[in-house]
This record gives structure tokens, C-alpha cells and sequence, in this order.
């Protein structure tokens, strides 16, 4: 039983860091329009960044999508607001269960 509790609160941790992780992912995507003069500078160099670290956070064919889509997002102008990691994490840890 002591492992089992363990092992639930490990799942509890890793869930919470990463919806704090997203969070600041998805604030550092969204600098770019605090920084209009160098806006697509900071996405095209954000946006393969973004990709990877969606799919080493999230495991699986939900990885690979949201790395794909997270890209495209950052990658075109004026929908980089849209929160891809916080709308991952909720569809992981949400909708999907």
C-alpha cells in the first residue's frame, strides 16, 4: 500500500509540474508581443523549441501531435496566443480521462 501511495503522489507531482511548466512555455511563446519589433525573430527561433518540448512532456502519439501543432502555431503570425501547452495538459489530464 506505502508504494502505491507513493507512486500516486510522484503521478500528482509530475502533473502539477507540468501544467507550471506549460504555463511559462506558453507565456515565454506569447513574449513576442511585448517585443513587436523582433516578433518574428523570437517565433521562428521559439517555434522548433516549442515542438520538442511538447512531445518530451507528453508521450505518445498526444506528444507528436501537440509538438506538430505547437510548432505551426508559434511558426504563423497573430495565433501564437493560442496556449498549445496548457490545452495539452488539459486534454492529457482532463478531457481525456
Amino acid at each position: 500500500m506505502n508504494k502505491e501511495l507513493q507512486f500516486q503522489k510522484k503521478q500528482s507531482q509530475e502533473k502539477t509540474q507540468k501544467l507550471i511548466f506549460g504555463i511559462i512555455f506558453d507565456l515565454i511563446g506569447m513574449v513576442s508581443y511585448i517585443i513587436p519589433l523582433y516578433a518574428e525573430t523570437i517565433d521562428l527561433i521559439w517555434a522548433p523549441i516549442s515542438g520538442i518540448l511538447l512531445m518530451k512532456m507528453y508521450k505518445g502519439t498526444t506528444g507528436k501531435v501537440a509538438g506538430i501543432i505547437g510548432f505551426i502555431e508559434e511558426i504563423f503570425p497573430f495565433i501564437d496566443i493560442i496556449p498549445t501547452f496548457t490545452l495539452t495538459w488539459l486534454y492529457t489530464y482532463v478531457y481525456k480521462k
